[in-house]
């Protein structure tokens, strides 16, 4: 067996199993998780009815490329929503099978360890998508982490990367809005990276799932692509977006995404994934092809998820440290106490409400987890389910919390 999945720390939901185990919550108590970022909003009709008009295309091999109906609908998509001038759909934009995939197998694209030197290094956000750190690890390369805190926003440092490490840097991954701080790169964010990546020569991996989830439909989260047009590099040189239907439009099963950016980067990542066989049935091609024409379900989606945190945010402002994210559909709360996974067990074998420690999304560098003292709760489910695990998280709280006598 491959000796690098030995190095693989558990997965963070492995991990809360584990914490959770033995665990009886009171039986009178429905079970509300919000430790999952799983969107549980209907699926589109229209998806939905594309979907089973093209069940024919379950006898057709697809190919790698993805057909140009669906690359065209995802470059004209992109162009709209972030105002591109142009994304060649034959040569700037690749179907994948879900982010998580292509977000995984394209570190295996781009690192190239040579023999007798020190390994290439990735940059991963601290906390993050634990996806990334596996990725790394599995392309021979040393994830190096870049932490985010309080202090700054969660806005990604890059000073904080020691100048020795910039000229072993081979890939950067960046989440916007973020997972699990719900942080937006802004354009001084990208104009730096950006200019790092044309210096040393890296790719950038801009993990941007959960872009179409903002409070003002006005002010939609600027991406990448965007910004690099915008800074003088409408070519996207080093840079890749990866998008995906799962959040947009509430189909994770359909694992349905994109790749987009340096059409040469393009061109080698379509040539790893000839080889690992990630082509997309021509069925969910079809059903794709629906959901990127298509804004008005994408619209109600953003609205309910604004009235789950309209009505969340004032029930868990005074009990726990927390503010509405810029983008996303996580809250990043600071718990009192400041040991998360007591927190995140004790609430559930109190209330039956599951939320994920922020610890477990986190690393530990020079002796400090950034994650630690937070939990991360998904608003994913309906919004009297969200309403009833904030009143539990609330009395929780208040039980177990009790403010200090004056």
């Amino acid at each position: 067996m491959n000796r690098t999945l030995d190095k693989l720390p558990p997965y963070p939901f492995e991990r809360l199993r584990s914490l959770i185990d033995g665990v009886c919550p009171p039986a009178s108590l429905t079970a509300i998780s919000m430790s999952i970022g799983e969107p549980k909003h209907p699926a589109p009709q229209r998806v939905r009815e594309a979907l089973i008009a093209a069940l024919d295309g379950l006898s057709v091999y697809p190919p790698t490329a993805g057909g140009e109906a669906l690359r065209a609908a995802v470059a004209s998509w992109a162009c709209r929503r972030w105002g591109l001038r142009s994304l060649d759909p034959g040569t700037q934009v690749l179907p994948v099978n879900g982010s998580k995939e292509a977000l995984f197998s394209i570190a295996q694209a781009v690192i190239d360890p040579q023999p007798g030197e020190p390994p290439p290094v990735v940059l991963i956000p601290n906390p993050c998508y634990q996806v990334y750190e596996g990725a790394a690890l599995f392309a021979g390369a040393e994830p190096v982490y870049v932490a985010q805190d309080p202090s700054s926003g969660f806005a990604l440092d890059w000073g904080r990367v020691p100048a020795a490490v910039w000229p072993r840097v081979q890939l950067v991954y960046v989440c916007s809005p973020g997972n699990p701080t719900g942080t937006v790169v802004d354009r001084e964010g990208w104009r730096a990276l950006l200019a790092l990546s044309h210096r040393h020569g890296f790719v950038i991996a801009s993990d941007e799932c959960y872009s179409e989830i903002y409070p003002d439909d006005a002010h939609p989260p600027e991406g990448a692509l965007a910004a690099a047009q915008a800074l003088g590099a409408p070519d996207y040189r080093g840079l890749l977006v990866f998008s995906s239907l799962s959040k947009r439009s509430s189909v994770p099963g359909l694992r349905s995404g994109f790749v987009a950016g340096d059409a040469r980067l393009i061109e080698r990542f379509r040539l790893l994934r000839s080889y690992t066989g990630g082509a997309m049935s021509l069925v969910v091609q079809a059903a794709s092809v629906a959901a990127w024409q298509d804004e008005e379900h994408v619209l109600a989606n953003r609205r309910l998820y604004r009235e789950k945190f309209d009505a969340v945010l004032p029930l868990l402002s005074d009990v726990l440290e927390v503010t509405a994210p810029q983008g996303g559909f996580f809250l990043w709360a600071r718990v009192p106490g400041g040991d998360d996974a007591a927190f995140a067990r004790e609430l559930h074998g109190r209330y039956n409400v599951l939320v994920l420690p922020g610890s477990f999304l986190s690393r530990t560098v020079d002796g400090r987890n950034p994650g630690a003292g937070f939990v991360r709760l998904a608003l994913v489910d309906g919004v009297e389910a969200c309403v009833e695990a904030a009143r539990r998280i609330r009395s929780f709280v208040n039980d177990a919390y009790p403010p200090p006598r004056s």
